[in-house]
């Protein structure tokens, strides 16, 4: 526009483009956005251009509009990969079974979910062993062979797929010593007449069968064994472990997923044949006793039997056990609880 506000005639215009692309020596310098604006439009509309004042919308910058959509979908992919169910939770839907994951309550898929246990060691793995030494009378290599056959009795009596199921523990029972009275009095009655004095629940896990199923072949585990020597040169082992049992309902098509969790402290002492009454191979029960949770209190069947939510009635006013809790001794835990105290537990 010249300073009289009349417009550059189209010639001239023409004639400045040519030149400037050309690279004409002497040629002005390239006109600015604004320029380059009216003279498209002046190859493209037919009227005379809007004034320089006239108010016009601003274009889209692609850039930067791109820019700012590509970070929203950087953000939400974090969103998804650190908490999916939160996410499908915005959408209102769950994706099948999700309602329970996004509210931290354990699955089919993840029966641990919510619980210390998820992140705890499956199996025997979950429970730490000494090195061995020779102590009492017995060598290196037989402390080591005894530890070794503690920590299988741990399993046969607590991790055995056919024990779990209500069969009878045959191999944990074959690692008893076969001549200590007391406890072939407890192993007469446990089974066939269980009650609160022989209960097998203190030795081994059992689950009915008919009512209540493993949620998977995973067990998990946290405790440890320790052994020091004991009377006569005995080596006395001692294990403090703590299982925890995902459970389904026998039968129906409920996809609830309950736990039972179980401490046990057993003190197994492998005594000299030539001091005492023993069987080579076998060891002697000196102490047992668990405290479990979601097992069924004043429990007599012989049986653990985990409540589900439709039998899960007014909690306890008994005392409160965090049975995932594993810095306090079984000492201190069971000291203030008598034999009517099943404790409550916090969580399962």
């Amino acid at each position: 526009m010249d300073k009289g506000g009349s417009s550059i005639p189209d010639e001239e215009w023409e004639r400045f483009l040519r030149e400037a692309e050309a690279g004409t020596p002497g040629a002005p310098e390239e006109p600015s956005a604004r320029a380059r604006m009216v003279t498209r439009r002046l190859r493209e509309e037919p009227g005379p251009p809007q004034g320089w004042r006239t108010h016009e919308p601003p274009r889209r910058r692609r850039g930067k509009a791109w820019y700012v959509v590509g970070l929203v979908l950087v953000v939400a992919l974090f969103v998804v990969a650190l908490d999916p169910g939160r996410v499908t939770g915005w959408f209102g839907f769950d994706g099948g079974g999700g309602s329970a994951a996004a509210s931290g309550q354990p699955t089919l898929d993840d029966p641990f979910k919510g619980s210390p246990a998820e992140h705890w060691a499956a199996g025997t793995a979950g429970i730490t062993m000494p090195s061995a030494r020779a102590t009492g009378w017995m060598s290196e290599k037989q402390v080591a062979d005894a530890l070794d056959s503690s920590l299988a009795f741990l399993s046969d009596s607590g991790l055995d797929p056919a024990v779990l199921r209500g069969e009878r523990p045959v191999k944990a029972i074959a690692a008893l010593n076969p001549k200590q009275a007391d406890v072939r009095e407890y192993l007469a009655n446990a089974f066939d007449t269980p009650d609160r004095k022989n209960d097998p629940l203190t030795l081994f896990s059992r689950f009915d069968p008919s009512y209540a199923r493993l949620a998977g072949d995973v067990i998990k585990t946290r405790g440890g064994i320790t052994y020091r020597e004991g009377e006569r040169g005995a080596v006395e082992v001692t294990a403090d472990v703590t299982f925890v049992y995902p459970l389904v309902r026998a039968s129906g098509d409920s996809d609830e997923v309950a736990r039972t969790i179980a401490r046990r402290e057993i003190v197994m002492s492998w005594g000299d044949p030539g001091k005492v009454l023993t069987e080579p191979g076998t060891f002697s029960l000196k102490a047992y006793r668990v405290d479990s949770a979601n097992g069924g209190c004043s429990n007599t069947t012989g049986y653990f039997r985990p409540e589900f939510a439709k039998e899960r009635g007014p909690s306890d006013d008994g005392t409160k056990v965090d049975p995932y809790e594993r810095g306090t001794s079984m000492d201190e835990r069971m000291r203030d609880r008598d034999a009517s105290d099943c404790g409550t537990a916090t969580r399962t």
